[in-house]
């Protein structure tokens, strides 16, 4: 037994510890993989209702609310492979892969990863059915992939506008 956990390459290869693959460092650059769609694997936290369309304060406060009541609730949070693209977000069931929702980027007005609880990601936008403001939060596995989400979305707006602007530049 001892000398199984001391050999490192037993340690490494022989118990299923492998090397997870990183981001590259660059990610942020490349374009092609965004005009297909980022998919990053998360877990939805839950849906509340906000009064502002954006602002660090808004979302901080609707995050805690999120969270606090995931927590109350004994419940299993549901896996959804959520797909980053310069047409919006869609949100897909990890386990059935059926669509839940899809969410145009012109109706998202924020997103953001939380100061305090550094795992969540969380975007606002406008309900189509009602047109309130819903602020939805995902937890991600780590800091980073909440992050990576984050600038994602961000890189997203992008070029939505840019693609936006190219089409009415001939006008």
């Amino acid at each position: 037994g001892r000398a199984v956990l001391r050999s490192p390459r037993l340690a490494r290869h022989g118990l299923g510890l492998r090397r997870r693959r990183k981001l590259p460092e660059s990610w942020a650059d490349m374009q092609e993989p965004l005009l297909e769609g980022m998919c990053f694997t998360l877990k939805y936290l839950g849906m509340t209702l906000v009064e502002k369309p954006k602002g660090e304060d808004m979302a901080a406060a609707a995050i805690r609310r999120i969270v606090a009541t995931a927590r109350v609730g004994a419940r299993k949070f549901q896996k959804v492979i959520l797909t980053v693209s310069p047409k919006g977000i869609s949100l897909q069931d990890a386990d059935t892969k059926e669509m839940v929702e899809n969410i145009s980027i012109y109706r998202i007005s924020y997103c953001t990863t939380d100061k305090l609880q550094n795992k969540v990601f969380a975007y606002v936008a406008q309900s189509q059915e009602s047109g309130a403001l819903e602020c939805h939060a995902f937890l991600s596995p780590k800091k980073k992939i909440a992050q990576a989400v984050t600038l994602t979305v961000a890189q997203a707006f992008q070029m939505a506008l840019d693609l936006w602007e190219s089409t009415h530049a001939g006008r």
